[in-house]
């Protein structure tokens, strides 16, 4: 994969009832070989807690939508049906409890990841809490 494939332009997310939608458009489309990855990290305020949300490809079809907490050892795994994509457009549907906790003055940032290995982080996400 190139650096000028898949990158990630836009990051935005809202509250929506009790899900936290997540729309991440990419500069050109889902890799067609291989994996890839692109989620979001969210930590509170002092950072004493944090979580990882994240959506997994292969050869261009979801297998992976979930959430990890680093101050608890479970990951949470959700219906694959909570994800959309067309193109260069992925929406995660998250439930928000994913990211309960956390408070006002949260941070976040998006993510991705290419076969295995970080791609992009630290990207600005636009939020809609």
């Amino acid at each position: 994969m190139s650096s000028h494939d898949a990158l990630l332009k836009h990051v935005s997310i809202k509250a929506q009832d009790n899900t936290l939608v997540a729309n991440f458009d990419i500069d050109g489309n889902i890799p067609g070989a291989g994996a890839y990855v692109v989620g979001l990290v969210a930590s509170s305020p002092d950072h004493s807690s944090q979580r990882r949300l994240g959506i997994e490809f292969l050869n261009g079809e979801a297998i992976a939508f979930y959430s990890f907490c680093h101050d608890q050892t479970a990951e949470e795994n959700y219906d694959l049906s909570g994800v959309t994509h067309s193109g260069n457009t992925i929406t995660g549907n998250f439930p928000m409890a994913a990211i309960q906790g956390l408070g006002k003055g949260h941070f976040m940032t998006a993510f991705s990841e290419a076969d295995g290995r970080e791609f992009q982080g630290g990207v600005p996400v636009e939020e809609a809490l």
